[in-house]
This record gives C-alpha cells, sequence and structure tokens, in this order.
C-alpha cells in the first residue's frame, strides 16, 4: 500500500514537472518566427466610383464608422454626416481612394475614385442636336473626351464630334485645339456608298494669222555697199507657220544692186474638243480620285556619289507631273437622300508657251509647261441632282506688228516693212457633276462594253469587211449568219 502511495506521487510528480516545463517553453518568445500582417484595406477589395469635379456622391454604409481615410484630400474629400451616412465630394481632375474603418479597425467600405470633367453639359448638348443617336461621352485622362455608340449617318457623328469640340474648348477660339482631345470612336450604322458622275466638256477654238514680207539685198554706189536683211520674227506665234509662202519677185540692176522679197502669209483656225466622263464611287465620308491623262518626267537635281579617283559621278533625279483630267471628291450623306459633296477637279494639257530651256547645242533640254483649268467646291445636293460649274471661259487675244522703224509708216508702201501676227484663243469649259446614293446589285444586272463579242469568219471579214459580229441582239433572227442580203442568180 505505502509502495503504490509513493509511485502514485512519484507519477504526478512527473506530469507536474512536465507541464511546468512546457509552460516555461510556450511563455519564451520565439525568435525565429516571422510576424504574420494582414492588408485591411486596399485597391483590391475597392470599388471603382467615377465622380465630375464639383459632383457628390452618397454612401449609406452597413455598420458604424469609426475611422475615414481619404489618400489625397485635395483630388477628392470625405464628410461624415452620422455613423452609416457619408459624402464624397471631387475636387479637382485626378484619382485617389477613400476607405471606411469601424471601431474595431476592421474595413467597412473602400472606393477607388476616379475624379473627372463634368460631362453632363456635353451630353446634354449632343443629345439635343441629335435626339434620336445613341452616342456616349466618356472622359480620357485629365482633359480628353471619347465618343462612343452608334450614329445613323456620317453627318450625325460629326456633327457630335463639333458639338463636343466646341464646349470642350469654350468656344470658337478654342475649338480648333480643343479637337485635338477628342476621340471620334461613334460606329455609322449603315454607311452608303455614293456614286458620282462626272461630264468634263471644253470646247478650245484657235485663230492665228500671218502677214509679212521679208526683204534682203545689197544697194550701193561706187565703193559705198548697203546691205540690208529684214526679216519677219513673228514673237506672238513663237515661228512662222510656214517657211515660206513664195517670192514676190528679185530685182536686179546692172550696177550689181540686188533685192530680194519673200512673202510669208498664212491663216490657220483650229477647233479641239475634250470630253471625259469619270464614274467614281465611294463611301460616305471617304475621298475618291479619278485621272485620265499621263506623266511627263521632270528634272529634279542630280544625285552625287563621293569623287572617284578626283572625279565624282552625278545622276539627274527625275520626278513625274501628272497631267490631264483629274477628278477628286469627298461625299458626305447628310440624311434623307441629301448628299455635302466637296468636289475638286482638273484640267490640264502640255504647252510650248512657258516651257523651260536649259542645255545648249545637243545637249538642250525643254520643260513644257502645264495649261491648267481648276474648279474646287463644296456644295449641299441631293441625290440625283445635277451641279454645273460653268462660266469657266477663257479669251486671249495677242497681236503684234514689227518693222522696219520709219518706213513701216508709210501709206500702202509701209506693208512691204511690216509684218503682223494675231493670235485669238477662245476656251469654254463646263463640268457637270451628279451624285447618286447607290446599294450593291448582282452581277447578272450588270453589262460590259464587249458582251456579245465575238470575232468575224474569214469569209465574212475579207468579202463584207465586216470586223466582228455581235451576238444575242433583240431581234435578229440568225446571229451566226455571214452575209445579209440576196444572193445567186438574178432573174427578171
Amino acid at each position: 500500500m505505502a509502495n503504490q502511495m509513493t509511485i502514485r506521487t512519484l507519477m504526478a510528480a512527473s506530469s507536474i514537472l512536465a507541464f511546468a516545463t512546457s509552460f516555461a517553453h510556450a511563455a519564451e518568445p520565439d525568435l525565429h518566427r516571422t510576424p504574420v500582417i494582414s492588408v485591411v484595406g486596399s485597391e483590391m477589395s475597392s470599388r471603382p466610383v467615377s465622380l465630375g469635379v464639383g459632383k457628390a456622391v452618397v454612401i449609406d454604409l452597413p455598420r458604424d464608422a469609426k475611422d475615414v481615410l481619404v489618400a489625397d484630400p485635395t483630388i477628392a474629400n470625405a464628410v461624415v454626416r452620422s455613423a452609416r451616412r457619408a459624402y464624397m465630394i471631387g475636387v479637382k481632375v485626378g484619382q485617389t481612394s477613400i476607405f471606411f474603418f469601424d471601431a474595431e479597425g476592421r474595413q467597412i467600405a473602400g472606393f477607388d475614385l476616379a475624379v473627372k470633367r463634368d460631362l453632363n453639359g456635353i451630353r446634354e448638348a449632343i443629345r439635343q442636336a441629335i435626339p434620336d443617336s445613341d452616342i456616349h461621352v466618356e472622359a480620357l485622362g485629365a482633359e480628353g473626351i471619347v465618343l462612343r455608340g452608334v450614329a445613323a449617318n456620317p453627318a450625325d457623328a460629326q456633327t457630335a464630334f463639333e458639338v463636343a469640340s466646341r464646349l470642350l474648348g469654350g468656344g470658337t477660339a478654342g475649338m480648333v485645339s480643343a479637337g485635338n482631345k477628342v476621340v471620334n470612336a461613334i460606329v455609322v450604322k449603315g454607311r452608303d456608298q455614293i456614286n458620282l458622275r462626272v461630264t468634263v466638256a471644253e470646247v478650245q477654238r484657235d485663230v492665228i494669222k500671218q502677214l509679212g514680207i521679208n526683204l534682203n539685198g545689197t544697194v550701193g554706189v561706187g565703193s559705198a555697199v548697203l546691205r540690208f536683211n529684214n526679216d519677219n520674227p513673228f514673237p506672238v506665234h513663237g515661228s512662222p507657220l510656214v517657211p515660206e509662202n513664195f517670192a514676190a519677185g528679185t530685182f536686179t540692176s546692172g550696177s550689181g544692186n540686188r533685192v530680194n522679197a519673200i512673202l510669208r502669209a498664212m491663216e490657220r483656225a483650229g477647233v479641239i474638243r475634250t470630253l471625259a466622263e469619270p464614274n467614281l464611287t465611294a463611301i460616305s465620308g471617304e475621298s475618291a480620285n479619278f485621272l485620265a491623262g499621263g506623266e511627263f518626267p521632270i528634272l529634279a537635281g542630280y544625285s552625287c556619289d563621293a569623287a572617284t579617283g578626283g572625279v565624282a559621278s552625278c545622276q539627274p533625279q527625275i520626278q513625274f507631273k501628272k497631267f490631264g483630267i483629274s477628278l477628286g471628291f469627298t461625299p458626305v450623306v447628310l440624311g434623307e437622300g441629301r448628299v455635302s459633296l466637296k468636289v475638286t477637279t482638273e484640267v490640264s494639257e502640255l504647252s510650248n508657251e512657258g516651257a523651260l530651256q536649259f542645255g545648249t547645242g545637243e545637249n538642250a533640254r525643254q520643260i513644257p509647261s502645264l495649261k491648267v483649268r481648276r474648279a474646287d467646291t463644296t456644295v449641299e445636293i441631293p441625290s440625283g441632282g445635277a451641279l454645273a460649274l460653268a462660266g469657266l471661259i477663257h479669251e486671249q487675244t495677242k497681236q503684234q506688228i514689227n518693222g522696219f522703224p520709219g518706213l513701216m509708216q508709210l501709206p500702202i508702201l509701209g506693208s512691204l516693212f511690216k509684218s503682223r501676227d494675231y493670235v485669238n484663243r477662245q476656251t469654254e469649259l463646263m463640268i457637270l457633276v451628279t451624285p447618286y446614293v447607290v446599294r450593291a446589285v448582282a452581277p447578272k444586272d450588270l453589262s460590259r462594253p464587249d458582251d456579245g463579242y465575238a470575232d468575224t469568219s474569214d469569209p465574212s471579214s475579207f468579202f463584207m469587211g465586216r470586223l466582228n459580229k455581235i451576238y444575242g441582239i433583240p431581234g435578229k433572227v440568225d446571229p451566226n449568219r455571214m452575209y445579209y442580203g440576196k444572193y445567186g442568180f438574178i432573174l427578171d
């Protein structure tokens, strides 16, 4: 009995000692363990809120707030009116964070605040200007905005852009700079296509008259000899129309006096007619260009390499200048079949008048000049309506008389000592422009210039002089027939 009590006492003492040892180890601090840091509030748990400058947002909290943290009070501010209601107010453009905590330091709510420009005025102005549009205005950075949504036509999209640019710039003076801050991301619904039919018609009439007498000879008395030569330069036209017409006569005296007279007389009249009918199709708001003509080379300088053996090698640089009949237009459908049209047309041709001459001898070169008639205008016209650019009339008259001083003033006989060069040019240009709002068509509804074309047979070409035959012409009974007419024996 005594031994059992002793064993139990020892076991109890061992248990007490072990408990005391473990308690002592638990009470000692663990210097090797990393302390735990918990993030109570951050942007990850914040709710994004967009707010205008000078505007406020009212917040109802789920429980009582004890502490409020505003990251940058110069951008936004928070006012607590009660334990569960707070006001967030935008001060200036920028971004900041606001957190609300309870009495135990736990986060109640967090907001990632983006303070932007007040865009309600721009939204209302666009809504009034385009009532049926679905256009949204969003802030972009500190000063820019983005226009999004769908517009019925390009004119509505352009109107929204101009309204936003004007209000953002604060007036007409700031509209140009404000236009760079407006991003137009509006999608145009059902963009129309415009077919532009243009007729360019020009008639030019030239009349050139030249009349003159070339006199040359030798007159002398004794040892005194006078030689004279009076050739007509015809400087108005640049050269005589013909080398010479005929010699009026040669007068020779026994003393060796000789006078030659050559008559130069010519009149030329010409008419030039130019007609072009280009057709172009472009999407509303896009530009299209057309050129019927060519290009001629001009010298644009020299490109020289480094000297090789003391001599530098230079190569001429050539550029090409366009000429002919060109057309450029930019259509914008305004709705209800009306089209705003910017048209630029030009008719140009090569000319020797004003040409640039350089070089001498075999190396002489000439760069021709261009005669240009150009028209540039912007109009509003209905689909199918015609616009006539007329009144482009040009008339030029040049006349010059050259002769021997004094003698050319003599009545009747003065015609032998003078020449007359006369040029008259009359040009009239008319441009007819007709826009059409078009839709795509099926290929079967289109025709080509070579539809139905086929080469003729050798007998038909040789005996009848036919070069081609046409298939599928309405009203033709036998389109493959080579000869149409009577043939065989003729019986009375």
